[in-house]
């Protein structure tokens, strides 16, 4: 390959600054070092994380490349890099897997010491950042950064997956699926029969109620203030929706009046903390299980009654479906493959990569459950 161990000029997204709109810039992509990928990207989605790091919810650095849904190609790869080899298939991950820190050697959970989210650094492992623009560093986003056409990552957030894989799709297998799909049947185990409530019906809580779904919940209820999500909703799987600024009561009092005792499982995929309370007193007392997925902005805090917290709940957050991301998401993807689990419902516009702009205002108006951009 002409680029091998060279730095390659292709085109990025830049975020300059807080709450500005993202500039499509010409920059400077270095090779990888030791342990590091290099991926020339074929397609990344647009996930509410990135547009909370752009309008500063999540603090990140700038000047940053956002995105982290990714599906590419291996360009190259630094000295020591062992599990992926140019020409692969894969997916990047926004909470790579060491397999060496207490997170990964645990059974449970999967939020690897390693990650570059909570705090971010926006730099690699080594300290240093892959990427330049007109002569000023750039800063990665989740050491992801998918908004480019080429981008370098850690071995340990980077995964090889099926050759069959249809790359304009398979990108959403890297965050949407796992942390939608994945909380109801991964890690909530929704169960047949069931009753259950989403918070939230955007790209995540979409996958979510396709998750309950596939579980056999017998009665899902949508909640969101964009009236616009329902049709969509119910085709996936909603069996009632609720837009609580029409309520005149709030919206946990309806849950509980609605199913008579309160939900089974409880989902909050918005990531605000009143939010997050109503999915908790939407729950039954004595066995209702609340799911946060939702990232919420810096210092924020919630409060439950302390009385009603001994009656039995559960409250769990939850990441990327808690699959540990190495070990899991190619499965996912051959599941994909093997018609057991199907993705196609949960990508609603595919979009050139230059026509981000386009692909923001639509999400910005709730027209999408997930855009992709295609390089």
């Amino acid at each position: 390959m002409d680029s091998l161990g060279k730095t390659i000029t292709c085109l990025a997204a830049i975020a300059w600054k807080t709450n500005s709109s993202l500039s499509l810039e010409e920059v400077q992509v270095e090779p990888p070092k030791a342990g590091e990928v290099r991926i020339k990207m074929i397609s990344t989605g647009i996930c509410g994380s990135d547009d909370h790091a752009i309008k500063g919810i999540i603090p990140l650095k700038y000047p940053f490349i956002p995105g982290h849904e990714g599906a590419g190609l291996v360009e190259s790869i630094g000295e020591g890099v062992s599990s992926v080899k140019p020409g692969d298939k894969v997916l990047t991950l926004i909470v790579p897997q060491c397999r060496e820190c207490s997170a990964c050697l645990n059974p449970k959970g999967n939020f690897c010491e390693k990650q570059d989210i909570l705090p971010s650094s926006g730099l690699m492992l080594d300290g240093t950042s892959r990427f330049t623009c007109k002569g000023e560093k750039i800063y990665h986003s989740f050491r992801t950064s998918t908004f480019s056409e080429y981008t370098v990552v850690p071995e340990i957030s980077v995964v090889k997956i099926d050759a069959a894989a249809p790359m304009d799709k398979i990108c959403v297998i890297s965050c949407e699926v796992p942390t939608g799909y994945g909380a109801a049947v991964h890690s909530a185990k929704v169960t047949p029969g069931s009753t259950c409530v989403v918070f939230g019906l955007g790209g995540i809580g979409s996958a979510i109620v396709m998750g309950c779904k596939a579980s056999g919940a017998s009665r899902i209820i949508g909640v969101d203030i964009n009236e616009e999500k329902f049709p969509r909703a119910r085709a996936l799987g909603v069996t009632d929706c609720l837009n609580p600024s029409n309520l005149k009561k709030p919206v946990q009092e309806a849950v509980k009046e609605m199913t008579g005792t309160g939900v089974d499982f409880a989902f909050e995929a918005i990531g605000l903390a009143e939010t997050m309370v109503a999915a908790w007193d939407s729950c039954h007392v004595s066995h209702g299980v609340c799911i946060i997925t939702g990232v919420s902005p810096p210092n924020s805090k919630f409060s439950l009654s302390a009385q009603t917290v001994s009656t039995g709940r559960t409250l769990k957050g939850v990441c990327l479906g808690d699959y540990k991301t190495k070990d899991c998401f190619p499965q996912l993807v051959t599941a994909y493959l093997q018609n057991k689990i199907n993705i196609d419902p949960l990508i609603t516009h595919q979009l050139p990569f230059d026509q981000l702009h386009k692909a923001f205002k639509l999400y910005h108006a709730g027209k999408t459950i997930r855009c992709v951009l295609l390089f």
